[in-house]
């Protein structure tokens, strides 16, 4: 197979999943919105469908047709160069486009971008500019598969029914693995991504470019904390207790009335969490997850540790192999670790906060034209989390990747592993 051969096979599968995740969705799960952060599942198959329409298709296919002239101000997300949108907070009220008409969009686009992947007239420089831009469409298309996915899990949260999205795959096992601690000297070390076009060697702008930072000495857990240590932290009043609390945190803790992790309920004296496969008994070894930053870092308080920074994250586990419980594995929630001597769960079942916030690296430069807004607009007031979770794409995660989110959001499926100085 050649190079385009390659690239229209991975356009073809990420472009197939993302339609194949909606199988189980009725055409109203699919258009109500939840809360202003989440979106429609109509509208991310829409969204991801614009996004190579727009940055790809308008610039570079040959008598390309618009498949309707008023999709750029409906499906347009943040990208103020290119226009003007439907206002965030009222994507669930877009009833029409109905979904079949979605589904024809998405059908229109892929059969024009096949068209133009597999053209072997272009100059061998725009081939490779264009292959650069279509694995950052279909790296952000993944984004929006984990997205589509959280967003559908906080929608049906709401539902008395509790009703599941997927059946999901049972624990491997129950028993919590025994807490150990990987010693790092710290120094001089390298972290960040250096620029590439294949898909493996794929980066987004914010994780470039590689520079060197310094580490103090400093250890960090071989595991993430689970639900059963999280039911310690309740029980010992950890949310009744503002000391452990940043005052931001506290306020919002209180505010929100938070007692629990989101997705958690008693019923009848029992745990059980909420997930895409239904109501569920909490598997007290299983990894905690939909916690706010705010909360991982009281619990670190507490504990009598903190978070590790995203340096400390990537200089520890640079060399792990990129294993675990992603979407493929269709868990579809964390689960326990086996029992191991060495780091578990660095990639998979739940992004880890770090104590990072999201800032420009030394020497970051933003890609060109519209996608100077993809990363770097959005370096103020959220933090960083790694190693992906069980939604997302196991195509889309590196060493490097750097997830953030406000601190107060809980939706995701977030967790924490604790560190401590040396």
């Amino acid at each position: 197979m050649g190079p385009s051969t390659d690239l229209l096979a991975f356009y073809q599968s990420v472009r197939q999943q993302t339609v194949r995740l909606t199988e189980n969705l009725s055409p109203e799960d699919m258009v109500v919105q939840s809360m202003t952060e989440a979106s429609p599942g109509k509208w991310h198959l829409a969204h991801t469908t614009w996004f190579f329409e727009e940055f790809i298709l308008r610039k570079h296919a040959n008598s390309f047709r618009l498949f309707d002239e008023n999709f750029s101000y409906l499906f347009n997300s943040y990208y103020e160069a290119v226009g003007d949108r439907h206002p965030r907070p009222a994507r669930g009220l877009l009833t029409r486009p109905d979904l079949a008409t979605v589904l024809d969009y998405r059908t229109h686009v892929d059969a024009c971008m096949t068209e133009l992947i597999g053209r072997d007239d272009l100059p061998e420089s725009t081939r490779a500019m264009l292959a650069e831009m279509v694995v950052t469409g279909l790296h952000h298309e993944m984004q929006h598969q984990e997205l589509l996915l959280t967003d559908i899990l906080h929608l049906l949260s709401s539902n008395p029914l509790n009703p599941a999205v997927f059946t999901g795959t049972a624990a491997s096992t129950s028993r919590t693995p025994t807490s150990k601690w990987q010693d790092c000297e710290g120094g001089l070390v390298a972290i960040g991504a250096d620029k590439g076009a294949e898909s493996a060697d794929f980066s987004y702008d914010c994780e470039r470019p590689r520079h060197r930072v310094w580490l103090q000495p400093f250890a960090i857990a071989n595991r993430l904390v689970t639900n059963g240590e999280w039911l310690e932290f309740i029980e010992d009043g950890g949310y009744e207790n503002p000391l452990l609390w940043l005052a931001d945190g506290w306020d919002t803790c209180q505010r929100e009335n938070w007692r629990t992790p989101l997705y958690w309920r008693e019923v009848e004296g029992r745990w059980h969490q909420f997930g895409l496969d239904g109501l569920q008994l909490l598997n007290f070894a299983a990894p905690v997850c939909h916690i706010s930053y705010y909360e991982a870092d009281a619990y670190a308080r507490w504990a009598g540790k903190r978070l590790p920074s995203e340096q400390e994250w990537e200089f520890s586990f640079a060399d792990q192999p990129i294993e675990g419980n992603f979407m493929e594995s269709a868990s579809w929630r964390p689960q326990p670790a086996d029992a191991s001597s060495t780091a578990v769960q660095v990639y998979g079942d739940v992004w880890e906060w770090t104590s990072s916030p999201y800032m420009a690296y030394p020497g970051f430069k933003p890609e060109s034209g519209a996608l100077q807004e993809y990363n770097g607009k959005f370096m103020a007031n959220q933090f960083v989390l790694r190693g992906g979770s069980c939604a997302t794409s196991r195509a889309q995660m590196r060493p490097s990747y750097r997830n953030f989110f406000f601190p107060q959001h809980r939706w995701q499926f977030s967790g924490l592993r604790l560190a401590e100085d040396r």
